[in-house]
């Protein structure tokens, strides 16, 4: 059987909103975001940087884990970033 990858992540805004999705390909997803592929929340709010991402082998997992996101508040979330990426940098910069 062949492993997957499944990821749970967060892009933002200059403006600060936030989209928290999960997806099993990440580099398309997020070139799917800033290109504007789907009609997304991400595009009316122009959520475009990946801030925070996380990785995991199971998809039941990833999408418990984007549903409990969904239900953080604000400050919850972005202390979460903030672990992770302090500087709110776009880390799909890296690929």
């Amino acid at each position: 059987m062949k492993n997957h990858n499944y990821f749970v992540y967060i892009l933002a805004s200059d403006s600060g909103t936030l989209y928290i999705g999960a997806t099993s390909n990440l580099e398309k997803r997020i070139e799917e975001h800033k290109q504007w592929v789907f009609e997304w929340f991400s595009k009316k709010y122009n959520c475009f940087k990946l801030v925070y991402m996380d990785q995991t082998s199971d998809i039941t997992a990833a999408i418990e884990r984007e549903k409990q996101l969904k239900n953080w508040n604000r400050k919850k979330k972005e202390l979460l970033i903030a672990s992770m990426n302090p500087t709110w940098e776009d880390l799909s910069q890296k690929w």
